[in-house]
C-alpha cells in the first residue's frame, strides 16, 4: 500500500505534483551515483591502492639486495603465469593479469607519487620471503608503455637502483624492470638475472620487448687502466648501432663525457652475453647496454650529465621529443 503523505493546508495539487517530482529526481540521481558504469576497468576492479613517494618506495625495496639473502628463481610454470599476467597488464586486461599473477604470490597495486601527481602500476609479491626477491615492475598507468629502463643488479651497482628510479619519475610513459636480489645471493650465478633467463626479471622484460617496447639496461663497473671511460654503451647481442644509440653518445660527448661505442670501437664490458640483450635481438627489438663508471652514477660529479643524456632518450622514445 502506497504511504500518505500529509501536506499542509494551501499545498496546491500543482506544487504536489512537483514535491513528488523532485523526490523522484533525487531518487535517481542517488541511484545513478552508486551505479558502476559498464566497462570501467578502474571502477570495477577491486585492486589495491596507495598514495606513496615513487623514489623512496622504490629504493627501500632495492635495499633489500644488501643482505645477501637466500635467493631461488621462480619454476618454469611461476615464470610463465608471471609472464602472462605481466602482458595482460601491458594489455590493459586488468582481471587477467590479477588472475595470473595472483597464482604466483603477485599482486597489481595502483600508486600516486606524491611528487608529481602521477600514477604508476606495481606488479610485486603479495608479502616478504623468497618470492619478495624475484623483482619488480613499475609502469606508468597514464599513458601508453613506450620504454623500459632495467636495473639487473641493484647494490651491487652502486647507484644504479636511484637512476633507474630517477629516469622513471622525471620521464613519462615509461617501465622499470628492477632486480630483487643481490647479484651473488643464492647457488652460483643464480640471481645474476642480466646472464640468465629462469627468473622473473628476464621473463617481464621479454614481455616487454613482444610489444616492440625498446629497452635500456643499466650497469656500473669500477675504472681501471683499460676502463678510463665513464660509459661503455653497446647494444648486446647485436653489433650495429640504431639511431637512438648514437643519439645517446653524442649528448654524452656533448657533456665531456668520455663514452665508448661498441658498435664502432673496441670497448670492454660490451654486454654481447646479455640474456635481455639477446632476446631483444630475436624479437628485433632495441636494445641499449649502459655501463656506467662510479662518478657518473649516484652522487657523482658527471651522475647529473649522464641522468640528462639518459632522460632525453627516453623522451625520445616516448615521443616527447618529437
Amino acid at each position: 500500500m502506497r504511504p500518505k503523505i500529509d501536506y499542509p493546508r494551501g499545498v496546491t495539487r500543482s506544487s504536489r505534483s512537483l514535491h513528488v517530482a523532485a523526490v523522484v529526481g533525487i531518487a535517481l540521481v542517488l541511484l545513478g551515483c552508486q551505479a558502476t558504469p559498464s566497462g570501467n576497468a578502474d571502477t570495477e576492479r577491486s585492486q589495491a591502492r596507495e598514495l606513496v613517494n615513487l623514489d623512496d618506495r622504490i629504493l627501500e625495496y632495492a635495499k633489500q639486495a644488501e643482505g645477501h639473502a637466500p635467493y631461488t628463481p621462480p619454476g618454469d610454470e611461476q615464470r610463465e603465469n608471471l609472464a602472462r599476467g605481466v602482458g595482460d597488464l601491458l594489455d590493459g586486461d586488468l582481471d587477467g593479469a590479477e588472475e595470473h599473477l595472483a597464482s604466483v604470490g603477485f599482486q597489481v597495486t595502483r600508486l600516486t607519487d606524491t611528487a608529481s601527481g602521477r600514477r604508476y602500476d606495481e606488479v610485486a609479491a603479495r608479502g616478504p620471503g623468497t618470492k619478495a626477491r624475484w623483482g619488480r615492475l613499475y609502469v606508468t598507468a597514464d599513458a601508453d608503455v613506450r620504454w623500459s629502463v632495467q636495473v639487473p643488479h641493484p647494490v651491487a651497482d652502486r647507484g644504479t637502483e636511484s637512476l633507474g628510479a630517477q629516469l622513471l619519475e622525471n620521464t613519462p610513459g615509461g617501465a622499470l624492470v628492477l632486480a630483487g636480489a643481490h647479484r651473488t645471493s643464492g647457488r652460483g650465478d643464480a640471481a645474476d638475472v642480466a646472464h640468465r633467463t629462469d627468473s622473473a626479471f628476464h621473463a617481464i622484460v621479454v614481455e616487454l620487448q613482444k610489444r616492440d617496447i625498446p629497452g635500456m639496461q643499466l650497469h656500473g663497473f669500477a675504472r681501471a687502466a683499460d676502463r678510463p671511460y665513464d660509459a661503455v654503451l653497446s647494444t648486446g647481442a647485436v653489433q650495429a648501432a640504431p639511431e637512438e644509440a648514437t643519439m645517446l653518445a653524442d649528448l654524452m660527448d656533448d657533456r665531456d663525457l668520455r663514452v665508448c661505442r661498441g658498435w664502432s670501437d673496441q670497448c670492454p664490458l660490451e654486454g654481447t652475453t646479455n640474456a635481455q640483450g639477446k632476446a631483444a635481438k630475436r624479437h628485433n627489438t632495441t636494445f641499449i647496454h649502459v655501463e656506467l663508471a662510479p662518478a657518473a652514477r649516484g652522487d657523482g660529479p658527471d651522475s647529473t650529465h649522464v641522468r640528462t643524456a639518459l632522460s632525453k632518450l627516453l623522451s625520445a622514445w616516448s615521443g616527447a621529443g618529437t
